[in-house]
């Protein structure tokens, strides 16, 4: 028997219920991995309330982990037993302490990764690299606004940026959150409850804006974020934990702003298997040569709810995991 958690319903965190299930043997192209950890996303708040389909009901829900591989199906090829290998994307069930996954969906861990590292970082890694490679390929000298920048997605954007030779400017909600955005890349970090962020973005930049502006926050924030935007830049929409993406309409963003919009989904990226491939050995490229992970806080599997509760509360920085 191997423990889960499972949602039978939609709802609130309370849903997240532990059980017992069976695990068959791998079938053709499957691999059974035993996982050490599965990474906590908000996309995984998005599942358990329905939001976002699950195939069906009861559902584990999950889209990340890293672990060792304990039996591949009939014509797997480059795995073995004993590999440790990490994944990112659908098919949902990472909240597992063993969990049956497409081989394809595997990649094999360097020594040099940490296990923990990579089932904390991979969708967040894949998604930092649809960001600043396939949606705006960012340059250097240019500047990029990120929100949540203490965040796990926010720290390893904010590296990765510097690395391409960016000027960073972060939105976080406390000093604390601040310091912990400067240690990993941000040059200018903007407290939100302090300092109107569009106006200090427009400061910065000498009055005329970012480059690229990456908002994971939704709501209104999404409505500033265009004021924060030179002519011509682009902003990209890639969450909602503030509340629903609103409204646009298309003359909203010209002639005034004249800005490119885009609403990209790390989930369609990663069902390109060359793109998932390449994003996620670029990624792990990175954390051999210095980019680090920032593991914010570890939760028992069977405590997932509460895992639920702090992300959803904003107490939570760099990544969580749910350690089995």
């Amino acid at each position: 028997m191997t423990l889960v958690v499972q949602i039978r319903a939609t709802g609130g965190p309370e849903v997240l219920v532990p059980a017992q299930q069976d695990l068959p043997r791998p079938a053709a192209g499957e691999v059974r991995l035993r996982q050490e950890a599965a990474g906590l996303n908000y996309v995984d708040v998005y599942h358990r309330t329905g939001l976002y389909l699950v195939p069906g009901l009861p559902a584990v829900i999950g889209v990340e982990g890293a672990g060792v591989v304990e039996e591949l199906g009939a014509g797997v090829e480059g795995l073995a037993v004993g590999d440790r290998a990490a994944y990112a994307g659908l098919p949902v069930g990472g909240y597992a302490e063993a969990r049956l996954i497409p081989a394809a969906r595997l990649i094999r861990l360097p020594e040099a990764v940490a296990t923990r590292s990579a089932a904390g970082a991979m969708l967040r890694g894949v998604t930092a690299h649809m960001l600043l490679h396939r949606v705006h390929a960012l340059q250097p000298g240019e500047t990029v606004l990120i929100h949540a920048a203490a965040g796990g997605l926010g720290l390893i954007l904010a590296q990765w940026a510097k690395r391409l030779g960016a000027t960073v400017i972060g939105t976080v909600g406390s000093e604390a959150k601040a310091e912990l955005a400067r240690r990993h890349g941000v040059d200018h970090a903007i407290l939100y409850d302090r300092t109107d962020f569009v106006a200090g973005a427009r400061e910065i930049t000498g009055g005329t804006g970012v480059d690229y502006a990456i908002d994971g926050i939704g709501g209104d924030t999404l409505l500033r974020t265009l004021d924060c935007v030179r002519p011509f830049g682009t902003v990209a929409s890639v969450g909602q934990a503030g509340g629903p993406v609103p409204a646009l309409r298309v003359a909203e963003l010209g002639p005034r702003r004249s800005l490119a919009l885009a609403r990209p989904s790390v989930f369609a990226y990663a069902a390109d298997p060359a793109a998932y491939r390449m994003a996620a050995k670029a990624f792990l490229a990175l954390l051999q040569t210095g980019l680090r992970v920032e593991i914010g806080a570890g939760f028992p599997l069977r405590d997932a709810a509460q895992a639920h509760r702090a992300l959803e509360a904003r107490r939570t920085t760099g990544s969580s995991l749910l350690l089995t």
